[in-house]
């Protein structure tokens, strides 16, 4: 029988995800959030928008309205369906309130060049890793 992971952080708080042993912190308006090593964080409670506006800067990517929309859209749908939005499902919504040119994969990927929507779009606004990210 295999010994568990000694990396693993085991919580019985929803709100604070399974993450490894290895993390870092980011300064928030003089607060240290702990995020792990990708930038992901550890107490999902600790969002704000203060915090996707940190982590950006982290990242080299300057937010503009288009950006925040995704955010508070990616917020949302974790709210109120408890799992991250699908891109087909971004898709659908953003071609509806930005039109055809701009509501494509293309420009989600565009917006989040660090690994689309799903990934740098769901580390900025605080969700989780997506099922089978690495």
């Amino acid at each position: 029988m295999n010994a568990p992971h000694a990396d693993v952080v085991a919580s019985p708080d929803p709100a604070r995800r399974t993450a490894p042993a290895s993390t870092h912190t980011l300064d928030v308006n003089g607060a240290a959030i702990e995020t792990d090593a990708e930038g992901y964080l550890v107490h999902r409670e600790q969002w704000s928008e203060d915090f996707a506006l940190a982590q950006a800067v982290r990242e080299e990517l300057a937010l503009t309205g288009e950006h925040w929309d995704v955010i508070r859209f990616l917020r949302d749908h974790f709210d109120t369906h408890g799992v991250q939005a699908q891109v087909r499902v971004m898709i659908r919504h953003f071609r509806e309130v930005w039109g055809p040119d701009r509501g494509t994969n293309h420009h989600l990927h565009d917006l989040f060049p660090r690994g689309g929507p799903q990934k740098q779009g769901n580390r900025l606004a605080g969700l989780l890793k997506t099922k089978g990210e690495h």
